[in-house]
């Protein structure tokens, strides 16, 4: 429905409410299967706003689903959580229009409890560290980088601790997360991580899109004892993606991403404040940002329908 903003869901008890996040709410379809609706929220610095931006959750969900199919296609043994765009019949009608598009079913995993970040250009948090010590996250890095450089020996693997709602990530080194979620689950992650990354850092450069970082889910299928990929992919909130066209070394290049509401809040003297309401104007450009990043990255034109 274009120009609808949807920032609550309400099934009215036609399936258990499981947990709200940031962006998405999920729902108990069954005892394996989880409905993940994606609103129309936004958030940046792990702050939500009071106002969302049009069309977003369908534009995250549907970008979500094509990466799926692209990286599942692409990455032998990858298993991803992903079930199904259709909803499920227990949803009334009254719900199927708003809520087509921005659900998806997806399997029940236990959630590993870090966040996956593969960083393959200086920039944003790592930038302001390399500066100060020249580490990245506890990571050595050579000297004489500058800011949008990409890292010389390839991308790194940064995790950081995955925060409760409405307390803040922090980044952590790669030994740390193999105590939180044990030696062996670590290395998979890290080793998956890695592959999305390059393999889909490949795809998006020939659409003209350079990814310069991007944070993946992992969760635990306790009855095959495997790592499965979950969550969010490769969308505008969980990666940063940079126009090729654009790029420079030694500035910060414009991107696709949310960068546009964060640099904002940072001007207006917002950042990390509860209860902003986001101008007319930030909304708008930052739904544009996100809609030429979906129609780059499938090759679909948006239609403004969800």
């Amino acid at each position: 429905m274009a120009g609808t903003t949807v920032t609550h869901t309400d099934l009215e008890g036609s399936l258990p409410l499981v947990a709200r996040g940031k962006v998405r709410d999920l729902y108990e379809i069954n005892d394996s299967t989880l409905l993940f609706v994606t609103t129309d929220r936004i958030s940046a610095f792990d702050v939500v706003m009071r106002n969302g931006i049009p069309n977003k959750g369908a534009l995250l969900c549907l970008m979500t689903a094509h990466w799926f199919e692209i990286l599942s296609a692409a990455i032998p043994g990858l298993r991803t959580h992903f079930v199904s765009l259709e909803l499920p019949p227990q949803i009334p009608s009254k719900f199927r229009d708003e809520y087509r598009n921005r659900s998806m079913q997806v399997q029940k995993l236990v959630i590993f409890k870090v966040e996956a970040i593969v960083r393959g250009y200086i920039t944003g948090s790592a930038w302001a560290s390399y500066k100060k010590d020249g580490t990245v996250c506890g990571i050595q890095i050579q000297p004489g980088l500058r800011e949008s450089e990409a890292f010389p020996g390839g991308p790194i693997y940064t995790p950081s601790t995955k925060a409760e709602m409405g307390d803040h990530d922090e980044n952590i080194h790669p030994d740390t997360a193999a105590r939180v979620v044990g030696a062996r689950y670590a290395q998979r992650i890290e080793e998956l991580s890695l592959s999305l990354y390059q393999c889909a850092a490949a795809y998006a450069l020939e659409r003209g899109i350079i990814i310069a970082d991007c944070k993946f889910e992992f969760g635990l299928d306790k009855e095959t004892d495997e790592v499965v990929l979950a969550d969010e992919v490769l969308t505008p909130d969980s990666s940063r993606f940079w126009p090729a066209d654009s790029y420079s070394i030694g500035e910060p290049p414009p991107s696709f991403d949310k960068q546009h509401l964060r640099d904002w809040l940072m001007n207006q003297g917002l950042k990390g404040k509860d209860g902003v309401e986001v101008p007319d104007e930030v909304v708008t450009k930052t739904e544009n940002r996100y809609r030429e990043a979906f129609e780059r990255l499938t090759g679909n034109a948006w239609t403004g329908r969800c």
